[in-house]
């Protein structure tokens, strides 16, 4: 990993240039995922790792086969998945949509969608939320994880898990929430 920050002056003015920040494979922050996403999530930059003018949230995600992310939606965020490896489907408002590799989604705020792995093998997709803050959801439901180890036995949400996605970036849950 390497970091550059620093300004320069021209004729006695300063001009801020924001951070640099390489990251390859392997270092960055990750956590298991309780049941029924499975799978881990890696966060790659958010403001607790590198300064930022504009605070996001860049990650990828993996949801091994018949895993899946629940309904839900994000009131004060917006989203962008890009499908990296495997299949699966995204569910945009009731609108089923396939995710292949190559496959992308801009989810506006309160827009609810949930993706699933019908696949059989994993499905791995990058995530950028803005304004962040899903990296703290992931890192107050799951567990850290060293990049190489296996996976653990499946293991469940914490039981105030409603109030850690209020707490972060998750609107209310929908009464008639759908299953995959």
């Amino acid at each position: 990993m390497s970091e550059q920050a620093g300004g320069t002056s021209q004729t006695g003015t300063t001009t801020y240039a924001g951070h640099v920040l390489a990251k390859q494979p392997g270092e960055a922050i990750s956590y298991w995922q309780p049941v029924p996403a499975n799978g881990h999530i890696d966060v790659i930059f958010a403001p607790e790792v590198v300064p930022m003018e504009f605070p996001i949230g860049f990650g990828t995600q993996t949801v091994p086969p018949g895993g899946y992310v629940r309904e839900h939606a994000h009131d004060r965020n917006e989203e962008v998945i890009f499908v990296v490896s495997g299949k699966g489907r995204a569910v945009i408002d009731g609108v089923d949509h396939p995710m292949q590799p190559g496959s992308a989604f801009f989810i506006g705020r309160n827009r609810r969608h949930m993706f699933i792995n019908e696949g059989t093998g994993d499905i791995i997709w990058t995530w950028l939320i803005v304004p962040n803050g899903l990296e703290d959801f992931f890192r107050l439901i799951g567990r850290p994880r060293q990049d190489g180890e296996p996976a653990p036995a499946p293991f469940p949400r914490p039981e105030n898990v409603l109030q850690i996605e209020r707490d972060t970036v998750f609107a209310a849950q929908p009464t008639d929430q759908r299953r995959p």
